[in-house]
C-alpha cells in the first residue's frame, strides 16, 4: 500500500477496558502521531462492543486504523504502511549479542572507575570479559533444557556426553563470577579455558569446515543469533582469559 502522508487524520479502534488496554493499540495511535497525524481515537470497552465492530468490518483483531477512508489494518499493518521493516519469528540477528557485549563493556568501565578511580585499566578489559560470560550465562540459565537442545547441534563435547549440555551454563556463569571478584582463579581459568576451547573447536568445524547454517546457542535457547563469526569470537575470548587470568597473577 503506497504511504499516505497527506490525509493527517487517521481513525484508530482500539480496547480500552476496565481488565485490558491493548498495548498495540497504544502503540498504533503512538506510531500515528509521531508521523504528524491528528488521531480519532476510539475505544471499544467492552468485549460485546469489540466483538461487534469486528464483526461489522470482517476483521479479526484490534486495533484497526484507517486513513484518508482505506483501512490500513493491525499495527504491524500501521508499520508496513510506513515502510517500517517487519520482523518474522525467523529472522536472524546479532542484536542480542551486540546488547549483551556492549552492556558489559560499559560495566566493565563503570566498575574500573567505581573501583580503581579510572576506566584506563587493565582490569576494566578483565571486567568486561567476565561480565559478558556471566551475562551469556543468565541468558542460557533462563531455560536450560531449551539451550541443551540448541547446543547439541553443533558442540562436539555435548553430542558425545549429553550431561556436559546441562553443565555448560554453570560452568561459564561460575568462571565469570570468580574472574569478576579475581578469586579461585585456579577454578575459573581452567573452567573457562576447557570450555572456550572445546567451543572454538566446534564452532569452527560446523561453520567453515562442514559449512552447516545453525543459530547458535549463546544467548539462550530461544535466539536467533547465526552460529558464525561472533560465536567463535566468543569463545576465543574465553580461551584468551582462561590463559591471561593465571598468567596476570604470576607476573603481577
Amino acid at each position: 500500500m503506497p504511504l499516505d502522508d497527506t490525509a493527517r487524520t487517521a481513525t484508530l479502534y482500539r480496547m480500552v477496558m476496565p481488565g485490558h488496554l491493548c498495548p498495540f493499540g497504544l502503540k498504533s495511535k503512538a506510531l500515528l502521531e509521531r508521523r504528524g497525524y491528528e488521531v480519532e481515537d476510539h475505544w471499544l470497552e467492552t468485549r460485546d462492543e469489540t466483538e461487534a465492530f469486528m464483526e461489522r468490518h470482517g476483521v479479526e483483531t484490534t486495533p484497526q486504523t484507517w486513513i484518508g477512508g482505506d483501512r490500513i489494518g493491525g499495527y504491524d499493518d500501521l508499520r508496513a504502511h510506513f515502510g517500517k521493516p517487519l520482523k518474522s519469528e525467523d529472522d536472524t540477528s546479532y542484536q542480542p549479542v551486540i546488547a549483551i557485549f556492549s552492556v558489559a563493556f560499559l560495566m566493565g568501565l563503570a566498575v574500573s572507575w567505581a573501583a580503581l578511580g579510572t576506566i584506563l585499566t587493565i582490569r576494566a578489559v578483565e571486567w568486561f570479559v567476565a561480565i559478558a560470560m556471566t551475562l551469556l550465562g543468565i541468558q542460557k540459565l533462563q531455560d536450560v533444557e531449551s539451550f541443551s537442545t540448541m547446543f547439541l547441534n553443533y558442540d562436539l563435547l555435548a553430542r558425545r556426553r549429553v550431561r556436559y549440555a546441562y553443565l555448560y551454563p554453570f560452568g561459564e556463569t561460575l568462571a565469570g563470577l570468580l574472574m569478576i571478584a579475581g578469586a579461585l582463579i585456579w577454578i575459573a581459568a581452567p573452567v573457562a579455558l576447557f570450555i572456550g576451547t572445546v567451543g572454538a573447536v566446534s564452532v569452527f568445524k560446523a561453520v567453515y569446515i562442514d559449512k552447516r547454517e545453525l543459530k547458535c546457542a549463546c544467548v539462550g535457547g530461544g535466539s536467533n543469533v547465526p552460529l558464525g563469526f561472533v560465536s567463535l569470537t566468543e569463545n576465543l575470548i574465553m580461551v584468551g582469559m582462561g590463559l591471561w587470568m593465571p598468567a596476570r597473577m604470576i607476573l603481577l
